[in-house]
């Protein structure tokens, strides 16, 4: 069951949330028409990293309709036996799917009571699945909202350790086109979430 979200959380939470949960949509499945043109109307409204990042993504799906952003979507993720980039965790850290990293998830994820969604086959350790969790710890989706200590071991557990290097992978790809402003957004925002965490 999905809680609603607390009233009470801060501003710089929500938006964190927010840049979470929309980069996991973009790479969960292939956008529908409605995302398509939630992400043309978003507006990059400052020169920072990630103001420019949004832009450049806005600029893209403007330029794109359904059709070509599923077959970009397949060619990058899907293919025939696998996609161009493989988003697991297993895979970027230890070379093989399946492997520790998941089974390292599924240990945080029982801990934390977050289950798999039953209409889901993808494996947890997927890109989009491990946003998503972030982003739900961040507005109290399990539960209570997750301290900033615990926020930090699971980015430290399961997105610091590859999810650069995923982003920079799909913002290099010569495939992607809207994907590859997606890629250039995951990057600044996984290395303002590293430069936070270290803070504390």
């Amino acid at each position: 069951m999905t809680l609603p979200d607390p009233p009470d959380i801060a501003p710089e939470d929500r938006a964190r949330a927010e840049v979470y949960s929309y980069l996991s949509l973009m790479l969960a499945a292939p956008p529908d028409a409605a995302l398509l043109a939630r992400t043309a109307a978003l507006t990059g409204d400052d020169e920072t990293a990630l103001g420019r990042a949004i832009a450049r993504i806005s600029a893209d799906a403007a330029r794109i309709d359904v059709v070509q952003a599923e077959r970009e979507f397949n060619k990058l993720f899907i293919g025939m036996a696998h996609g161009e980039l493989l988003p697991y965790a297993s895979h970027y850290i230890t070379g093989f799917l399946n492997d520790k990293p998941l089974a390292n998830l599924r240990g945080d994820m029982a801990r934390l009571a977050i289950s798999r969604a039953p209409n889901v086959f993808e494996p947890e350790d997927n890109i989009a699945s491990v946003l998503e969790m972030m982003a739900g710890q961040i507005m109290g989706r399990y539960g209570a909202i997750a301290p900033v200590a615990a926020q930090q071991r699971f980015f430290d557990a399961h997105l610091r350790p590859w999810a650069g290097n995923f982003f920079d992978d799909l913002a290099e790809s010569p495939t992607a086109r809207l994907y590859a402003g997606v890629g250039v957004l995951g990057r600044d925002f996984m290395a303002i979430e590293r430069e936070a965490f270290d803070l504390l």
